[in-house]
């Protein structure tokens, strides 16, 4: 069965596009077929297919959901810069794609872990915005009860949001060994970026889930910056979708959400067959810089940006085609505009006025059940009780 946030989010989305009146239904194609990029394989006699059925309704989905994620990010932005959310906070505005295409071709009961530009996966995998910004700005209503901040956000079958890069590599391989011993048919998407990449740990999980035949797909975003240093001055060879070695591997245009979803149904099936991981790199690019404490100019050009944003976005893109393939109206665009506009702005006020946990459950939920111990506060005169 599907789990009841990852219903609330798809089935709200799939929804609110029937409810408009003012599109004349009957000049809209209900579906159209669409040519998308071929993969680039390693080990792999064929790949995903390069040719998609789109239907109107997942083509309105993917939009809203790509146009919430990037509006969340956005306005994420001016909480940090407005001192709302401190610490770290990593954005992924520009790979929309990425996100909603991994929901798209996965199961709900499917399981994925990344690193800490998480803010999408955890809207994609059922989180509410109003509990994502809530969580970022430390308020008792975020989705980690204010504990966790932008680096530690966790859903049903979603392990988060991890600080320690590449840390979720082995994590990913330990999840997709739980799947393979429970024999239910699912699989763990375990992402990371292209400077996680060069981590002994990605190869020591790439070793352990080939030796095992682990249903793990072990997809790289490769955003073409680590921090602040370019792919080709990081890695001696930036072609990561072969870097398992005796792993079969694909390379992904991660900027189109149709050749996202495909590839990824693709790897899945490849895994629930028993054939072991797989590793897919998705080709993508990050709007801002590596964390709000990064301009993201000092190492890449303004003119580099605004070259991905012109041609290659990934909501733009499929804006352009679902219009001209008379999937959808600009107008109908628009008004998803507006409504998505009016939930993040209802989720900022909720962020903003929501209290802060208070101080007194800063040991709750450090053990499930083990039995309540003692905490100490920020004195060595207070102690706060823990409760499982």
């Amino acid at each position: 069965m599907l789990t009841a946030a990852v219903s609330r989010v798809w089935s709200g989305v799939a929804q609110k596009p029937a409810s408009r009146v003012l599109v004349a239904s009957c000049n809209l194609s209900k579906d159209a077929t669409f040519e998308i990029k071929k993969c680039d394989l390693y080990r792999l006699e064929e790949g995903p297919p390069d040719t998609t059925v789109l239907t109107r309704e997942d083509g309105l989905k993917y939009y809203r959901m790509m146009q919430t994620i990037r509006r969340m990010e956005l306005r994420a932005d001016q909480l940090y810069k407005q001192k709302f959310i401190r610490g770290f906070c990593h954005l992924c505005d520009g790979q929309e794609a990425c996100c909603v295409g991994l929901e798209a071709g996965i199961n709900p009961t499917d399981h994925v872990i990344t690193s800490y530009r998480a803010h999408g996966l955890c809207y994609t995998r059922g989180l509410s915005v109003r509990s994502i910004l809530a969580e970022l700005t430390g308020r008792k209503g975020g989705c980690a009860k204010g504990k966790g901040g932008s680096m530690h956000m966790y859903a049903k079958n979603f392990y988060g949001g991890n600080g320690i890069v590449g840390a979720q590599g082995p994590l990913g391989a330990g999840i997709a060994l739980a799947c393979k011993y429970k024999g239910e048919n699912e699989v763990c998407l375990t992402l990371y970026g292209d400077g996680a990449a060069n981590q002994g740990q990605i190869a020591e999980a790439y070793n352990m889930a080939a030796l095992w035949k682990l249903p793990c797909v072990f997809i790289c975003e490769n955003n073409l910056y680590g921090m602040g240093t370019s792919a080709e001055r990081a890695a001696a060879s930036t072609d990561y979708y072969k870097r398992g070695n005796f792993i079969p591997g694909l390379r992904v245009d991660g900027m189109d959400v149709l050749c996202v979803r495909e590839a990824t149904r693709f790897a899945a099936d490849y895994c629930r067959s028993e054939k072991g991981p797989i590793v897919m790199e998705l080709l993508t690019y990050r709007y801002h810089g590596h964390s709000m404490s990064d301009p993201g100019v000092s190492y890449r050009t303004r003119q580099e940006i605004q070259s991905v944003r012109s041609k290659s976005d990934p909501i733009m893109l499929l804006k352009n085609r679902m219009v001209d393939s008379k999937l959808a109206t600009i107008e109908e665009f628009k008004e998803i505009d507006v409504e998505v506009r009016k939930e993040i702005d209802d989720a900022v006020h909720f962020a903003t006025t929501d209290p802060e946990p208070a101080l007194e459950e800063l040991g709750h939920h450090i053990y499930c059940d083990n039995p309540p111990f003692e905490v100490r506060g920020t004195s060595q005169w207070i102690k706060f009780k823990s409760l499982p």
